[in-house]
C-alpha cells in the first residue's frame, strides 16, 4: 500500500511540475505564434519590462559616480545619447523583424544556415543567460542593500546580505512555481509608485541644487581643475561609458515580452515600438536628472563601499532631505521593484529558452514546461549570489557584459538585414551604431574581464549540456506531422499484400540502380519475384534540425514505385514512415537494408552531425523505443 501511495505521489508531483506541457507540441518547431492566456495594452506590458529597466535607478547613479566622479552627469548624458540614438532605433527594428519575442537571436539564426546558426544561437543564449540571471541576482542584491541600510531595520541583519538576497530570490521563484498570471498587474502598480516617488526625490534634489549654488560651484571647480577642457571631459567620459552600460538593460526584455502585447502582429509591433520609445524617454530623463543631483549633493566618499550611498544614491537623498519616514517608504518601493525586476528577467528566460534548446534536441523535453525551468534558474541564481557574496558592484561586470553583447548582436543583425535589403543609409547608420557598441563592449571586457569569463562559462555550460542532450536524445522518434501526397497514397494503397520497402540512398536514380537494388534485396532476403516492393528514398535537407515535418512524395520511375522524402536525418524518418504506414494500412511494414561498412564510432558521429551513419541498427533502435510491443513493431531486415 505504501509503495502504491508513494508512486501516486510521485506521479502527482511530476504532473504538477510538467503542467502545461502539451504532448502534441513535442516536436513542434518552437517558432510558431505564441498567444499567452492573457494579453495587455502596450503601456501595461511596458511596466513588466520597466521593473527591470526603471529599477536600475536604484544603483545606476551610484555606479556612475564611482566610475566618473564629478563627470558622472557628462558620462550619463553620453549614455542617454547611446540609448536614444543607438539602442532605441536598433530594438525598434528588432521588434519589426522578430515580433514573437525571440529578439535578435531569431534574426541571427536566419542569417547562418545549418550547424553554424545553431552554434551562434547557443553562444548568444549563454549571453542571454548571463544578462538575465545577473538581472535577478544583482537586483535582489541591491534590494538587500536598501533593506540593510534602512535606519529602522534591526542591526542583526547587517552581515546577513547573502541570506536575505537568497530569500528574495527563492520567494520570486516560489511565485512563478505557483503560476503567476498577474505579473503585469503588479508590475503596473510597482512602476507607477516607484516612478512617482522618484519624481519627488529627484525634484527635491534638484531644488536643493538650486537652493545651494555653492555646491554647483564646487562641482564646476572639480570639473575644471581635473580636466583641461570640454573635449577632455568628453574623452574621459567615453572611457568610463562602458561601466554605465547597466542603464541599457531594459531593451532585450522589452522585445522578449512582445507576446504579452494584445492585438494582431502589426498592432503588436506598433505597441512594442511605443513601449520601447516611452520607456527610453522616461529613463533618459531620470538618468540625467538623478546623476546631476547625486553628483552635486552627495559626498564622493559616501559612494564608496560601506558608504551610506553605496548602491542606493537616490535612497540617500530621500532620507537626507525628506526624512526617514519618507525615506523608508521610498526604500520599500525600491526594494519591491528591484526584487520584481527578476520577474521581468525570468519571464524573458522562460519565453526564450524553451523555444530554442528543446527544438534543437539540446535540452530534455521537460524544459518546455515552466516549473522545472523556474527551479533550475532559481538554483543558478542562488549559487551566483553565494559566489559573489550578494555584492552589487562585483556583479556589475558580468551583467554589463551580457547586456552589451546582446545589444551589439542586435545592432549587427539589423545592419546585415538592412544591407541585404539594399537600404544603404540605414545600413551605414546601424553599422555606426554597431561600431560604437562594439567599442563599448570591448572596453568593458578589457576593464572587467571577469564579466567575459562568467559569460563564457555560461556559454560553455550551455554548449556542453546541449551536445550531451542532443546525443542522448538522438534515437527518439523526432518527427512532427507526416503527409503523403496523392501519388504516394495511391502507390501504397495499390499493394494488396504485405508492405515491403527497400531503403535506397539515391545516386543516379537510373534503371540500373533500381534493378540492382531490387535484385539484391530479393536475393538476400528471399523475397518472391512476384511480391511488389516500394523504394523509400530519404535525402538530408538540414541535419542540424532535431525534428521536422515530413512530406512524402510518390513517384513512378523506370517502372519502379518510389516514396521520396526530405528530412533532417535518415533513421528517424524511415522509422516514422514505417509507423505511419502501419497505422494507415493496418499492416506491419518490412524495410530492407544492406549492412554499412566502417567504424561504428565514425558512423555514430555521421548520424549525430550529418543525419546518416549506420542506418539499419539506428532505425531499429528508434522503432524499439517508439513501439515497445514487438508484435506491433515494423520489421527491419539487414542483409
Amino acid at each position: 500500500m505504501s509503495t502504491t501511495t508513494e508512486a501516486a505521489g510521485d506521479r502527482s508531483v511530476k504532473a504538477w511540475l510538467l503542467d502545461g506541457l502539451k504532448p502534441e507540441d513535442r516536436h513542434s518547431s518552437g517558432m510558431h505564434e505564441e498567444h499567452p492566456d492573457k494579453q495587455h495594452p502596450w503601456w501595461k506590458t511596458m511596466c513588466l519590462t520597466g521593473v527591470d529597466y526603471f529599477s536600475t535607478l536604484g544603483y545606476q547613479p551610484g555606479i556612475a559616480a564611482l566610475a566618473a566622479g564629478a563627470l558622472s552627469p557628462v558620462a550619463t548624458s553620453l549614455l542617454v545619447m547611446l540609448t536614444l540614438f543607438g539602442a532605441l532605433p536598433t530594438y525598434r527594428a528588432v521588434a519589426a523583424e522578430s515580433p514573437r519575442g525571440l529578439g535578435s537571436i531569431a534574426m541571427l539564426e536566419r542569417l547562418l544556415p545549418h550547424w553554424w546558426g545553431k552554434l551562434l544561437v547557443l553562444v548568444l543564449l549563454g549571453f542571454v543567460a548571463t544578462a538575465f540571471i545577473f538581472t535577478i541576482t544583482l537586483s535582489a542584491s541591491d534590494a538587500t542593500a536598501h533593506i540593510v541600510e534602512n535606519p529602522f531595520v534591526p542591526e542583526v541583519l547587517h552581515g546577513q546580505e547573502v541570506l536575505v538576497t537568497i530569500l528574495l530570490i527563492v520567494a520570486l521563484g516560489a511565485i512563478f512555481l505557483r503560476g503567476f498570471s498577474e505579473a503585469i498587474g503588479l508590475a503596473v502598480v510597482l512602476v507607477a509608485v516607484y516612478l512617482s516617488l522618484n519624481v519627488v526625490v529627484v525634484g527635491v534634489g534638484l531644488f536643493q541644487v538650486i537652493e545651494h549654488p555653492e555646491l554647483v560651484a564646487n562641482w564646476q571647480e572639480a570639473l575644471t581643475t581635473g580636466h583641461a577642457g570640454p573635449l577632455a571631459m568628453i574623452g574621459v567620459s567615453l572611457l568610463v561609458l562602458p561601466k554605465l552600460a547597466l542603464g541599457l538593460s531594459g531593451f532585450e526584455t522589452g522585445v522578449a515580452v512582445m507576446p504579452q502585447i494584445q492585438g494582431s502582429l502589426e498592432e503588436r509591433i506598433k505597441g512594442a515600438r511605443r513601449l520601447l520609445t516611452t520607456a527610453a524617454l522616461i529613463m533618459s530623463g531620470f538618468l540625467i536628472a538623478s546623476s546631476f543631483a547625486t553628483a552635486i549633493l552627495i559626498p564622493h566618499e559616501e559612494f564608496e563601499e560601506g558608504g551610506k550611498a553605496s548602491g542606493r544614491a537616490l535612497a540617500y537623498l530621500a532620507h537626507e532631505y525628506l526624512g526617514d519616514l519618507f525615506g523608508t517608504v521610498y526604500d520599500v518601493s525600491t526594494i519591491a521593484i528591484l526584487w520584481f525586476a527578476g520577474a521581468s528577467a525570468l519571464t524573458g528566460l522562460l519565453n526564450i529558452v524553451p523555444r530554442y534548446l528543446p527544438r534543437y534536441g539540446m535540452a530534455p523535453d521537460w524544459t518546455r514546461a515552466i516549473r522545472p525551468l523556474v527551479l533550475v534558474f532559481t538554483a543558478i541564481s542562488v549559487l551566483i549570489t553565494i559566489m559573489f557574496g550578494a555584492d552589487v558592484e562585483s556583479q556589475g561586470g558580468a551583467y554589463a557584459t551580457g547586456v552589451l553583447a546582446l545589444i551589439l548582436s542586435a545592432a549587427v543583425a539589423v545592419t546585415i538585414s538592412n544591407h541585404r535589403r539594399g537600404r544603404r543609409p540605414a545600413t551605414y547608420a546601424f553599422a555606426t551604431i554597431s561600431l560604437v557598441l562594439g567599442y563599448t563592449t570591448v572596453v568593458n571586457i578589457v576593464e572587467r574581464p571577469d564579466g567575459l569569463q562568467i559569460a563564457l562559462f555560461f556559454v560553455l555550460a550551455i554548449v556542453v549540456t546541449s551536445i550531451i542532450s542532443r546525443a542522448t536524445r538522438s534515437t527518439e522518434l523526432r518527427v512532427g506531422h507526416i503527409e503523403f501526397d496523392p501519388t504516394a497514397l495511391r502507390l501504397v494503397e495499390g499493394i494488396d499484400g504485405p508492405l515491403h520497402l527497400i531503403a535506397n540512398e539515391p545516386d543516379e536514380r537510373d534503371p540500373r540502380e533500381y534493378a540492382e537494388k531490387e535484385g539484391e534485396a530479393r536475393e538476400h532476403h528471399h523475397l518472391p519475384a512476384d511480391e511488389p516492393v516500394l523504394f523509400l528514398e530519404v535525402t538530408i535537407a538540414d541535419a542540424s534540425e532535431f525534428s521536422s515535418d515530413l512530406k512524402v512524395v510518390g513517384e513512378e520511375r523506370h517502372g519502379y514505385r518510389i516514396l521520396k522524402v526530405s528530412s533532417s536525418n535518415v533513421p528517424n524518418t524511415i522509422a516514422a514512415i514505417l509507423l505511419y504506414l502501419r497505422d494507415l494500412t493496418g499492416k506491419k511494414p518490412h524495410v530492407y537494408f544492406h549492412w554499412v561498412e566502417g567504424n561504428p564510432v565514425t558512423a555514430m558521429l555521421r548520424y549525430l552531425l550529418f543525419g546518416g551513419g549506420d542506418v539499419p541498427p539506428l532505425t531499429r533502435e528508434v522503432l524499439r523505443q517508439a513501439e515497445p510491443d514487438v508484435s506491433k513493431r515494423p520489421q527491419v531486415h539487414v542483409g
